[in-house]
């Protein structure tokens, strides 16, 4: 076992003193997008194939086909039930795992590069991506589930915090969807069916591949796993976003904290203003102990025990949020700090000091960040499908350093305007006006 985790470790040494990772990309025969990055170093093998499936493509009033679509491909598929996929799983000492979220769905595989477990394995995943059968046992369990789930979570303060804030970002519009009781009851078999034929197709797939294999292997992967897929409309996409009026809602609750989520939909994948925006965005709340938030709402007045913000990208405008948890009896001065800490920010930026810090923080951090396979396929996965430079990652510590105060200020300015920012509070003393 000490052997193993020297090894381990002497990979992960190697990846961060790399200067560059060599990203190739090319279009498969069936119009999948393929990204590819060849390294030898363990004889491991790591595919991830990722559909424009995600949730904001759920049918009207069927909210969760796309998760129980994406969630059920290994509960049968071709002439296998659940237990026999399982089974094969465990035989080949393979790993399967699955992933969505707003804009893809996807399906990933770790398996060693040997040619019999390689070989089992990918033709695994090929069954499961192209000849899911849905069934009606296992359909029914997790409908069962996921409703329990969500009528579990309509009784805590977090969950619909998180539920009413989507709501507020984004209305009438996909990414403020959420999964309902009614929504999940509503979906039938042919609902998943008929979201696999028309949104994991082809054109639609971006399969990323890193680990023991070459070039020419590589190709034959892709083409191998994505071949078979219905073509799918590539033409099919999420409507623009418009951005919300500023609006603070206060939602009843019993609990004796309240959570509090301010922000609004701010930045789409590939926007040149994203490493100004996350370099602003470690001083004002990412970064911790040493940000703002931290320090003017935990620190000087022991508003909260943690708070937070962060920028998620998307397809299109996905949001900044800020949060954090108080007493019900403090919440509107913890909030009123907490706005107080963002203008301040939007209308002036960092100082030097902070940009500094937060600069060294994030280029330091980028070597530990892809210091495995594992890790690395989730950048690779992101480059592809948002269709970055495939030079991303040898260019991000050049962008970061890059940043001035100006260029944060001037981002937030663009991206994080007053009359567009929400705010909902869950479990308040003051009620709506």
């Amino acid at each position: 076992m000490k052997r193993i985790w020297f090894v381990l470790f002497a990979v992960a040494a190697s990846f961060a003193a790399e200067a560059g990772v060599k990203i190739e990309h090319w279009v498969a025969p069936s119009g999948a997008r393929v990204y590819f990055v060849e390294t030898h170093a363990l004889p491991i093998l790591d595919v991830q194939v990722d559909f424009a499936a995600g949730s904001a493509f759920d049918p009207p009033g069927k909210t969760g086909v796309s998760a129980l679509t994406r969630g059920l491909l290994d509960s049968g598929a071709g002439a296998m039930d659940e237990e026999q996929i399982a089974g094969r799983v465990v035989d080949l000492g393979m790993r399967l795992s699955g992933s969505g979220d707003h804009d893809r769905a996807g399906l990933a595989v770790r398996t060693l590069s040997s040619p019999a477990e390689r070989e089992g394995s990918l033709e695994l995943m090929r069954t499961l991506l192209t000849q899911p059968t849905y069934p009606a046992v296992p359909l029914a369990r997790e409908k069962t589930r996921t409703i329990a789930a969500i009528q579990e979570s309509d009784t805590r303060p977090d969950s619909i915090a998180a539920k009413r804030f989507a709501g507020l970002l984004y209305p009438n519009h996909p990414y403020g969807a959420v999964a309902t009781v009614e929504s999940v009851s509503a979906i039938t078999r042919d609902d998943l069916v008929s979201f696999h034929r028309t949104y994991f197709g082809a054109k639609r797939a971006v399969v990323s591949i890193i680990g023991d294999v070459t070039r020419a292997e590589a190709e034959r992967i892709a083409q191998r796993l994505t071949e078979a897929l219905p073509p799918g409309d590539a033409t099919m996409q999420v409507p623009p976003v418009v951005k919300p009026e500023s609006r603070v809602l206060r939602v009843p609750h019993p609990a004796t904290q309240s959570h509090i989520h301010v922000g609004t939909p701010a930045i789409k994948r590939g926007n040149p203003d994203f490493f100004a925006l996350q370099v602003g965005n470690y001083s004002l709340g990412g970064g911790g102990f040493v940000s703002r938030l931290m320090k003017e709402v935990r620190e000087k007045r022991g508003y909260a025990y943690s708070v937070y913000s962060y920028f998620s990208p998307r397809k299109l405008e996905g949001p900044f949020e800020i949060g954090l948890q108080t007493k019900r009896a403090q919440a509107d001065e913890a909030l009123k700090v907490a706005r107080g800490v963002l203008d301040d920010f939007v209308a002036n930026g960092p100082t030097e000091q902070e940009l500094a810090a937060a600069k060294k923080n994030l280029i330091d951090g980028l070597a530990l960040r892809i210091d495995s396979n594992a890790k690395l396929l989730g950048y690779l996965a992101v480059i592809g499908f948002y269709e970055l430079p495939l030079d991303y990652l040898d260019q991000y510590p050049a962008k970061i350093r890059s940043v001035t105060v100006k260029d944060v200020r001037e981002a937030f300015q663009r991206h994080v305007k007053p009359e567009n920012v929400v705010t909902v509070i869950v479990a308040t003393d003051t009620q709506n006006p």
